[in-house]
């Protein structure tokens, strides 16, 4: 693999560029998060705050938008660019698509910006009709996610060329990975590219008498559980093909580990309506049928619990650890970023559990719309994700610049500090939830608080989980920011790519075949949505007006 250097190639300046963007949008998210925790708390510094942020829900939607559509996106748009290119050993099909795909999704995020910033998108990062946004929200986001399947055809092209000239040769796993997740997304995008193309920017315009909040939910929905899929592989593909370099290991299972992520492609989509339980005009027997997918796709998960630990343990045992977990203290637990990569482990098998409380019909009843969703949320997205691309961006960056990251001490603070913020606030989330605390609520300065006395004694929780949060955030991005101004020591990183124990050739070929697993991807789509939307789409009633709340 090649020595760290500056970013020269156009692959190394788009994943540079794509990741500074979502980088600015983490820390804006993040910035608006604290400023909720500490809302619960009973500290209100939104009035302070006027008009740079009109109200709670002002902030509430910046934090959404930006944390889990904007740092996401733009991070994984980077990173799978770089991991596809380098994988496969060449530079991408179309060099000119990949600077228009750029400029298009930075079009697109400041067109959805511009109303957010002004207040007229106050929508939360879900934008459920009746509520409606300006136009430009509507319009910029489905550029953004135009963008992403534009990215898909740039690396389909190149795999293309690389196939042409490597006829019979198993696809590089990590590029066979990108491809993977991109091709799921683009099959579960369809839904909120039809809710935006076909309601809710011809609501926003004028240019319908209404929406049909309904059908417009479960379009949503058919992305809406899928994304999260989208955000969690490219880290899946970090565990996979990475850390067990990092660790001194190898990678269990190759086979397996393409079998996992083939579940997820054809898994991932026909489960959005567990979200929905509580929605009338929706069958129950399709509400249980993608309950079940949703439980079948919890196994993919499970293969990679399997696979990432036994290739942790193969790394631990190879450095000296003995026992049964002898192994575990034996990792290099003073690098950074396994240091951050395994804790969002740690925190994401929690959340993994959590949610299958939420797919379940009879316990979802409990914890529906409550704040035990934002508990589970903030363990996935918020921690098995996001650390975890923090703890990629440990050796990414400097990779790119060429400069060693600036301090190794701050980096390895971070993560456990994240890990205790983390750890404390999605408790007293998930315990707040039993006690049936809503969601999306401003319930810090609500005039019913004094009625909840138990709410009152955890509150204050929340806001120090979020505060210890923000000061691990604060610390990422210092350390990353004097990496780029202050380090002076020229970096020493390689791309840190595992082999294998056992190899892509100690599975079938079919795994590396993309016709059967395509059509069964559709086939479960068309089985668990057709008749669904068939069914909304001729009874739908566009005339639910649009309301603006805040």
């Amino acid at each position: 693999m090649n020595r760290a250097a500056p970013a020269s190639t156009l692959e190394n300046r788009l994943a540079a560029y794509y990741i500074a963007i979502g980088l600015l949008a983490l820390g804006i998210g993040g910035l608006m998060g604290v400023l909720q925790a500490l809302e619960h708390a009973g500290i209100n510094l939104y009035p302070y705050l006027y008009p740079v942020l009109a109200s709670y829900y002002h902030g509430l939607t910046y934090h959404g938008v930006m944390m889990v559509l904007v740092w996401t996106t733009f991070f994984i748009s980077g990173f799978l660019i770089f991991v596809a290119a380098h994988s496969l050993g060449r530079p991408l099909a179309s060099p000119g698509l990949g600077k228009f795909t750029f400029g298009l999704m930075v079009a697109g995020l400041l067109l959805a910006g511009w109303p957010i910033a002004t207040n007229d998108a106050t929508v939360l990062f879900t934008f459920y009709p009746p509520m409606r946004a300006h136009p430009a929200f509507y319009i910029g986001l489905t550029l953004v996610v135009v963008g992403t399947w534009l990215i898909l055809l740039n690396l389909v092209l190149t795999y293309r060329q690389w196939r042409a000239q490597n006829p019979g040769v198993r696809t590089p796993l990590p590029a066979f990975m990108a491809l993977v997740t991109l091709t799921m997304w683009f099959i579960a995008s369809l839904g909120v590219a039809l809710e935006m193309v076909a309601i809710l920017i011809p609501f926003a315009l004028g240019l319908a008498p209404g929406a049909d909040p309904l059908l417009a939910r479960t379009l949503f929905w058919f992305t809406g559980h899928p994304i999260v899929y989208f955000w969690l592989l490219p880290a899946y593909i970090s565990w996979y093909t990475m850390v067990p370099r990092q660790v001194g290991g190898k990678l269990f299972s190759d086979p397996l580990a393409r079998v996992s992520f083939l579940l997820f492609l054809f898994l991932s989509t026909p489960v959005g309506l567990h979200h929905q339980f509580t929605d009338p005009g929706v069958a129950e027997l399709w509400k249980f049928l993608q309950a079940i997918f949703t439980f079948g796709v919890f196994f993919p998960s499970l293969l990679t619990f399997f696979n990432v630990t036994a290739s942790l343990e193969l790394g631990g045992r190879a450095r000296g650890g003995r026992g049964w977990l002898g192994w575990i203290p034996r990792l290099p637990w003073s690098d950074p970023s396994f240091t951050a990569q395994a804790l969002a482990m740690v925190l994401f098998a929690f959340g993994g559990i959590g949610g299958l409380v939420n797919a379940s019909y009879n316990v979802n009843l409990v914890v529906h719309n409550t704040m035990w969703v934002v508990g589970h949320f903030h363990l996935t997205v918020g921690s098995g994700v996001t650390l975890t691309y923090m703890g990629i961006l440990y050796w990414l960056v400097p990779y790119l610049t060429g400069r060693a990251l600036w301090s190794r001490r701050l980096g390895l603070i971070q993560p456990w500090l994240w890990l205790v913020g983390m750890g404390l606030m999605s408790f007293v989330q998930h315990w707040l939830g039993l006690l049936d605390m809503p969601r999306r609520t401003m319930v810090g300065s609500a005039a019913y608080l004094p009625l909840r006395p138990d709410w009152q004694a955890l509150l204050p929780l929340v806001g120090v989980g979020g505060v210890l949060l923000f000061v691990s955030g604060l610390l990422f991005f210092v350390n990353m920011v004097l990496t780029l101004a202050a380090s002076r020591e020229p970096a020493q990183v390689e791309i840190p790519a595992a082999e294998a124990l056992h190899g892509p050739e100690a599975g079938p070929a079919v795994l590396d075949r993309w016709r059967p697993w395509l059509t069964v991807a559709l086939a479960l789509v068309v089985l668990a949505y057709g008749p669904v939307l068939g069914m909304l789409a001729a009874s739908a009633a566009f005339n639910v007006r649009g309301i603006r709340v805040w």
